[in-house]
């Protein structure tokens, strides 16, 4: 089956049906929590993977959950008479949710005894941050998006959520807001978020059929529905602006677009390059931008230069490189993820080889992954803030709070000079541990450092005089009073140490190390 067009999907007007559809699934406990009891966690885990065996054999039994299960998730073809008091039946296969399947999958006489029926589409449930009974609809088959090796070659496909999309979700700033635009929207995973904290949600996708999902996504999930576009970039929302812009784009860098899902059709980083640059004019003042991108390191160019070239004029930046592969890896990557992998050898190779080509026209030799955020900001007119960084160590999702927080800090930073910096009062971030570094039985350390228990989990080398202050940080003394107490008792001169310190205390106010204290004592 092609799935360039609306064939063979659910009817998306059918709100009615949808409900009592959710209604439906809520009853047989089909939830995040009720697959858990049921498959346990190693096949949960492995229907993550694409991998079905373990759930087939938990699904063994005749109950009307494991019947749901093996209907949507597993796609398998379930006898009429097992669904007849589990499902509106009659609604669901006249509206498209559910068709009529023979023994071999061929059609069936409609409505027969003994009949089987099939799912249209896969539905999984999703848990919300808040508990809430979520459900992602994607194309049958296509649960798990984003290099599992989904192996479909159709054009048009919708994935349901990976890794990716959980990424950003959890990324995510969710201050309420009036307007939240989720750019390239898929299955809807971002728009079905941002209907918890956004007044107005419009979702956009070039592809017909992702919209249609997403339609379904909503509705199934008992959200209020998204105004839907389609288009590429911001074209199809003109000139408005919002509050909050999400985008998890088809980023890859491949040679030629195959896969709508994947690829942008632009050549090289071009499309992710687009879609950052653009977002500052779409942006409200204070608004945020949020992206997954990947981006190319070039040969003779630094990439964080690269990736500050992107930022627009009128906002801050903070973007972090998770993870970096050498061109031979992204290749294999995304060619197991089309399936490649399992075609004619000499045709693999020809791709193969044709991903390389591209790259090295280009002087490509590696391909960077991560998140880049932007937020608009009056301040950033005069004196943006541009942080590039590398971190792929493990974080604590979700980080909404924490990216909200970094440009907190960014505030109040550009709004402090040295002298103001040491009138304030700090305290020590909530677990935060010192750790000394030396050869054993050593009387001084060589160096010590500061880690975070939790957010991004940062760790960053002190000098003495850092970790002391960090270590007296109560809110109680301004930072000149810490400083002039540590300067008697190492016999230096408090001025000098006053000089010199600032720098470091910028940087652990910068990281999350140490937070300022709102109308803290003067010195």
């Amino acid at each position: 089956m092609s799935r360039t067009s609306l064939d063979n999907l659910p009817a998306a007007d059918r709100s009615d049906v949808a409900s009592a559809l959710r209604d439906a699934l809520l009853q047989a406990e089909f939830t995040a929590d009720g697959l858990l009891e049921l498959l346990g966690a190693p096949a949960y885990a492995a229907l993550a993977r694409s991998e079905t065996v373990p759930a087939l054999r938990a699904t063994r039994g005749e109950g009307p959950l494991e019947a749901l299960v093996r209907l949507f998730l597993l796609q398998q073809p379930v006898p009429r008479e097992r669904l007849a008091d589990v499902l509106p039946l009659p609604a669901c296969v006249e509206s498209g949710w559910l068709r009529e399947s023979g023994p071999e999958g061929e059609a069936g006489p409609e409505g027969a005894a003994g009949s089987e029926l099939a799912a249209t589409v896969d539905v999984r449930p999703y848990g919300g941050p808040d508990g809430e009974d979520w459900f992602i609809v994607s194309d049958l088959g296509c649960a798990v998006g984003g290099a599992g090796g989904i192996g479909s070659g159709d054009e048009g496909v919708v994935l349901g959520v990976g890794g990716a999309s959980t990424t950003l979700a959890g990324i995510t700033v969710r201050t309420p807001v009036a307007s939240a635009l989720d750019l390239g929207t898929g299955s809807g995973i971002q728009a079905l978020h941002a209907t918890r904290h956004a007044t107005r949600v419009t979702a956009t996708d070039l592809n017909a059929r992702a919209l249609h999902i997403t339609a379904l996504t909503l509705a199934l999930s008992g959200v209020p529905a998204a105004e839907l576009a389609e288009g590429s970039l911001y074209a199809p929302v003109g000139e408005a602006t919002y509050d909050l812009i999400v985008s998890n784009p088809p980023f890859v860098i491949s040679p030629g677009a195959r896969l709508t899902y994947r690829d942008g059709g632009m050549g090289g980083d071009d499309l992710c390059r687009t879609l950052v640059q653009q977002a500052g004019d779409r942006l409200n003042e204070g608004g945020y931008a949020q992206f997954l991108a990947n981006w190319q390191h070039v040969d003779g160019e630094e990439w964080q230069e690269r990736l500050r070239s992107w930022v627009p004029r009128g906002c801050d930046a903070w973007v972090v490189q998770r993870e970096v592969q050498d061109i031979t890896q992204y290749a294999e990557l995304w060619l197991r993820d089309a399936g490649d992998h399992r075609t004619d050898p000499a045709a693999y190779a020809a791709r193969y080889d044709a991903w390389l080509d591209e790259f090295e026209e280009r002087g490509v030799r590696a391909v960077g992954f991560g998140w880049i955020t932007l937020r608009r900001s009056e301040a950033a007119a005069e004196a943006p803030s541009v942080v590039v960084e590398e971190w792929p160590h493990p974080v604590e999702q979700p980080l909404g709070e924490t990216v909200r927080a970094h440009f907190a800090r960014v505030d109040w930073l550009r709004e402090h000079d040295d002298a103001a910096l040491l009138e304030a009062s700090f305290t020590l971030a909530g677990e935060v541990v010192q750790e000394q570094v030396g050869l054993p039985g050593a009387e001084d350390p060589e160096h010590v450092v500061l880690r975070q228990g939790r957010g991004m989990r940062r760790a960053t080398k002190v000098d003495t005089v850092g970790a002391g202050f960090a270590g007296v940080c109560d809110g109680t003394l301004s930072a000149g009073r810490i400083l002039d107490a540590i300067a008697q008792l190492m016999g230096e001169e408090p001025v000098v140490l006053r000089d010199r310190t600032p720098a470091q205390i910028r940087t652990l106010v910068e990281q999350g190390f140490l937070e300022p204290v709102p109308g803290g004592p003067a010195a």
